[in-house]
């Protein structure tokens, strides 16, 4: 049977040590071999094909390495990479451009995945296989600001995160480098694009895998990547999710993008003792259709609650199967409506019977129903409107776990099969 491989990652408990290097050593855009991450916390099997996301056709020809060619900053900008070098713990790297340019080919290599707002590369990088993705900065960030985020994201290890390896600056423009993982995009195992009847994801016990997974991964990043840091993610969504092969344990893709891209400005959180909205004419604001918390759309400022928003939403979208957001024909009054994925799930959470009517019709029934509708709950928690009634990440953590331990239960009484050979190929 042919297998397909997919693009996501997952959780691995092996850390690799990075040898210093003495010299830089340029690679060739040949495509590495690939490696499999991460342990396996079930038998189960699955052949995915990675599908990173995030990408921009954007290039540069400044092959300058620093930034105030770009703003003409100040002298407590980012004058040039060796500065960085110097004062970075050896656990993350600064890269010379050229090894950016010779690992991509000039940035003409085939685009690993491409968006509005990013491109990215698949490659390799002193000798690891990695994922180079290209971003513009959304403001001026001082050297000693990029230095001290850049140095905690490296130094973060958690198995439910894609660790980066280190970034490389030039003109406007960040190149951070990630490890590759083998796996599919959370989206992509939820809906098949080939097969809308197929789902990787075909039983239970993987769905609320996947949601510890992710919540415990989005918990360490707002309280553990530094002291006092209180990151963000700010690009949390079914797509920047990767489920890794071949264990189907769930991997937050991009983690620090936002900090080290300048979305996120603690200046003016000192300042002001909280979050301002940027000034539109020095810095946009972006996010994805549906995943938006409502105070997001109105003032473009990320926080940590506007992370619980979109954790809530890709829970939701684990339990039913839907997309966040989409438009339907209205076969009664023609055109089109709105559907979306918190909408039908608060509906399915008024009466009794109806979360059995709302939950992926692909499970085939075969879950426990009280701890479904549980987990509907915390979903729509971390969806309220107001986003100070939404729960704090170690809550939704320590919560979501609670509910798998009460699924393994189940899973044991009812004689559930955990050993499974997946794969992508429709059926």
């Amino acid at each position: 049977m042919r297998l397909f491989s997919m693009c996501m990652p997952k959780r691995s408990n092996t850390k690799e040590e990075e040898k210093p290097q003495s010299s830089i050593e340029t690679t060739s855009s040949n495509q590495p071999s690939r490696k499999h991450s991460g342990k396996s916390e079930s038998s189960r099997k699955a052949s995915l094909d990675l599908a990173a996301t995030g990408a921009n056709n954007d290039t540069t020809n400044d092959w300058s390495f620093n930034l105030k060619d770009s703003w003409k900053s100040s002298a407590s900008s980012v004058n040039s990479l060796s500065s960085l070098r110097e004062q970075l713990p050896e656990t993350a790297h600064v890269y010379e451009f050229s090894e950016i340019r010779a690992a991509t080919n000039n940035l003409l290599a085939k685009k690993f995945s491409s968006s509005s707002s990013s491109a990215s590369w698949r490659c390799a990088v002193r000798g690891n296989d990695v994922v180079v993705f290209q971003r513009k900065f959304r403001r001026q960030i001082h050297a000693q600001e990029l230095r001290d985020r850049l140095s905690l994201i490296c130094k973060s290890h958690h198995s439910s995160l894609i660790k980066l390896r280190g970034a490389s600056v030039s003109g406007n423009y960040i190149y951070l480098v990630y490890d590759y993982v083998h796996g599919a995009s959370l989206a992509d195992c939820i809906r098949n694009p080939k097969n809308p009847n197929f789902t990787v994801l075909s039983n239970w016990m993987s769905r609320i895998q996947i949601a510890t997974d992710i919540a415990h991964g989005l918990d360490y990043i707002h309280h553990s990547t530094g002291s006092n840091s209180n990151f963000i993610h700010n690009h949390i969504k079914s797509s920047s999710i990767i489920v890794s092969e071949p264990s189907l344990n769930a991997k937050i893709c991009h983690v620090g993008t936002a900090e080290l891209c300048g979305e996120i400005h603690r200046e003016e959180e000192e300042q002001s003792g909280g979050y301002r909205r940027y000034d539109s004419r020095v810095m946009k604001f972006e996010g994805t259709r549906g995943y938006m918390a409502p105070e997001f759309q109105a003032n473009g400022v990320p926080t940590q609650k506007t992370d619980v928003y979109a954790l809530g939403v890709v829970i939701l979208e684990l339990l039913s199967g839907k997309e966040a957001l989409k438009y339907e024909v209205d076969e009664e009054g023609g055109g089109y409506r709105r559907v979306s994925v918190i909408e039908t799930a608060r509906e399915a959470a008024e009466g009794e019977g109806r979360v059995r009517w709302w939950v992926d019709k692909r499970l085939k029934d075969s879950y426990p129903v009280e701890v479904a509708g549980r987990v509907l709950r915390v979903g729509l928690e971390c969806v309220e409107e107001d986003p100070e009634r939404r729960p704090d990440m170690t809550w939704v953590a320590g919560r979501v776990s609670k509910l798998y331990l009460e699924s393994k239960d189940w899973a044991e009484k009812m004689g559930v099969p955990t050993d499974f050979t997946v794969t992508l190929v429709p059926r």
